[in-house]
Parts: C-alpha cells; sequence; structure tokens
C-alpha cells in the first residue's frame, strides 16, 4: 500500500492479479489508468477451494497445472505496466521490495497489518459468503 500510495508518475497504465499474503484465498484484482486506481477481490485462488474442486480444474485445465506451485498453487503476482520512460529495473526492484522476505513467508500472515481496500481477509470472506 505504501508503493501504491507514491505512485511512479512515469506509469500511465496498469493492471493485473496480486497475490497479499493477509488475502491468501482471495486473488486482488489491480486496475490503474491515470489518477484512477481501483484494487479488489478477483475470485478465489484455485489452491483456496475444497480439494475435489481443486482437483478437478487442475485436471481439466492444464494450463492452471503447467504453473502449479507445490507450496502456494495459483497463487502469484501478475502485473503489467505502461508508462512514458519508464525506468524498469528502478520498478522492478521497487515492487521487489514488497515481497516478503524469506523470514515473513515463515510467519502468521494473519498477523500482518492490511491497509488496503475492502477491510481484512476476515470481512471479505464474510462479505463473499453473505
Amino acid at each position: 500500500m505504501a508503493w501504491m500510495s507514491n505512485w511512479p508518475s512515469e506509469v500511465v497504465r496498469a493492471k493485473g492479479i496480486v497475490w497479499l499474503a493477509t488475502r491468501s484465498q482471495m486473488a486482488q484484482s489491480f486496475s490503474q489508468a491515470g489518477p484512477s486506481i481501483q484494487f479488489g477481490p478477483a475470485g478465489y485462488w484455485v489452491a483456496a477451494l475444497p480439494d475435489a474442486e481443486r482437483d478437478a480444474i487442475l485436471r481439466d485445465e492444464p494450463k492452471v497445472a503447467e504453473h502449479w506451485h507445490p507450496l502456494y498453487g495459483d497463487r502469484i503476482n501478475k502485473l503489467v505496466f505502461i508508462g512514458i520512460e519508464m525506468n524498469r529495473g528502478q520498478l522492478t526492484a521497487e515492487l521487489d521490495e514488497c515481497l516478503l522476505t524469506d523470514e515473513e513467508l515463515a510467519m502468521n500472515w494473519s498477523t500482518f497489518r492490511d491497509g488496503f481496500p475492502n477491510g481484512s481477509a476476515e470481512q471479505m470472506e464474510e462479505q463473499f459468503q453473505a
């Protein structure tokens, strides 16, 4: 959230799917055009689905299985940036700083602060189950 609060002016359009540790069951959709930024739930990760449903998807959709991580399943950050005179190296380094460290990966993610819109993971779960 801190990175997004200091949006790089050279980026004029961005979109993609984001995996937040604080919302590891639900993919987040991200879209930016000019000053407008939209961020919110995009649906459950296949890895978060009940075993039978997950197994059926992995069997029927080879692309999902092809990119499956043994620990994290289909969870991924996939972003596209369009801009003017962007410094790709700097942008990549800044985004890499947003990733969890090895120590943070081993922690309980539910204790992390979630400053993004739509509330905490628990609130989102309640919204989608209502």
